[in-house]
């Protein structure tokens, strides 16, 4: 058996660095002694572009690591990611899961090991999350189908055919919600039919199904479109077939591009409802350091959306202002 050595100054320096590094790793802290929050996305457009600007606007008041990652709309790619942060031992997840039963098991195991848990825009069954954010689904839909109804009303003498474009099979929650609002308050016009409900949630998908849409029903008088993509994807439709000022166009969802359709003068956009997307980061990372902080929260949180319309240009203007604001 060897002698044991005395370890010298710089081998003890050395050891001392590995343990430090150990126990930062078990407690989710950053090499700053910061708390950790990793926030993940699941699509990369104006939506969550805003969701991070909230995220990284309350982890710099709060003095939290965030740390940002796309699951890309893929499932095995958002399981990697909350694995990853597992094994990093953050101290919170803030996540728009991409599944209401597939996306359970990973963040259950996140749970398991003591990680806070927060969903937000979309969530899991079950109580898993700590608290969910969320925009009003419903109400989204139904501030537009208002809109739309005024519309009608007062340009259509109260008949209109109408097409629907939404997104059921990426989350059918959500679409359905939309839809249902918005149907709800055109059926309050019994001239209203709507001849065609297809999903086109892409902007591309959303030019090509609605320009066949456009094409199998030329007495079409208005689409809406459930979010951002299917509204710049009906807008171009509607162009392209040369049915500015003939077919109008109302949506949800908010972004630069919608703000300046609304504000163009072929008069094919409407309306759209947008959602609230920095102040649903900021309030979900908010959350995440309150519950590691020891303080309770409310389990879920319903945000109110926001109009905007055609007919109050200068509103139009002043969140395009906001927009270039928060996003420099």
């Amino acid at each position: 058996m060897g002698i044991p050595r005395e370890r010298t100054p710089a081998s003890r320096i050395l050891l001392c660095l590995i343990l430090l590094l150990i126990l930062q790793g078990c407690t989710g802290e950053s090499g700053s002694g910061k708390r950790q929050v990793a926030g993940i996305v699941f699509q990369e457009d104006q939506f969550f572009r805003l969701v991070l600007f909230g995220m990284r606007d309350a982890a710099k008041k709060h003095g939290v690591e965030l740390l940002e990652a796309n699951s890309a709309g893929k499932p095995d790619k958002e399981i990697q990611l909350v694995n990853t942060y597992i094994a990093r031992g953050v101290d919170a997840i803030v996540i728009s899961p991409l599944s209401a039963r597939a996306s359970i098991t990973a963040l259950r195991r996140a749970r398991e090991r003591g990680i806070t848990v927060i969903t937000y825009n979309t969530t899991v069954e079950g109580d898993l999350p700590v608290t969910y954010i969320e925009s009003d689904q419903y109400d989204l839909g139904a501030s537009t189908g208002k809109a739309a109804r005024r519309y009608i009303e007062r340009t259509l003498g109260g008949e209109a055919t109408i097409a629907i474009a939404a997104f059921l099979s990426q989350a059918p929650e959500q679409s359905i919600q939309r839809t249902k609002g918005f149907k709800d308050q055109v059926a309050a016009e019994p001239g209203v039919r709507i001849v065609a409900e297809q999903d086109a949630w892409l902007a591309a998908e959303a030019v090509k199904k609605i320009g066949d849409i456009l094409t199998a029903n030329p007495d079409l008088d208005i689409i809406w479109a459930a979010n951002e993509g299917g509204t710049v994807g009906a807008v171009m439709a509607v162009r392209n077939a040369g049915k500015s000022g003939k077919v109008a166009v109302f949506g949800t969802d908010t972004s630069e591009q919608l703000a300046s359709f609304l504000l163009s003068d072929d008069g094919v956009l409407q309306a759209v409802t947008g959602q609230r997307p920095f102040e649903i980061g900021s309030r979900a990372v908010n959350a995440a350091v309150r519950v590691l902080q020891g303080d309770s929260v409310e389990k879920r949180v319903l945000l109110p959306g926001v109009l905007l319309s055609r007919d109050r240009p200068d509103e139009v203007r002043e969140f395009k202002t906001r927009l270039a604001a928060l996003s420099r």
